[in-house]
């Protein structure tokens, strides 16, 4: 028989039933899906946001102070 939630009136245990869902393998399962979920959702707002370069932030020696282009207004 599916019961209905007091709180929300939404029928609960329609898919699985609620032992199945309080055993100690359903947890682990679950923790796995959490867990992999914030992965693929930082992985996809790193791909979102621009990469950083941080050779661009420090000089070296062997990076040329002047441009050799044959644009003579070209970034360095």
């Amino acid at each position: 028989m599916i019961s209905l939630s007091s709180r929300s009136g939404f029928p609960t245990g329609i898919l699985l039933p609620e032992s199945v869902m309080r055993t100690d393998l359903f947890t682990i399962l679950m923790m796995f899906v959490a867990i992999n979920t914030l992965i693929y959702v930082s992985l996809a707002v790193a791909k979102i946001l621009p990469k950083i370069h941080p050779t661009d932030w420090v000089r070296r020696r062997g990076r040329r102070s002047e441009t050799r282009s044959i644009d003579p207004d070209a970034p360095v």
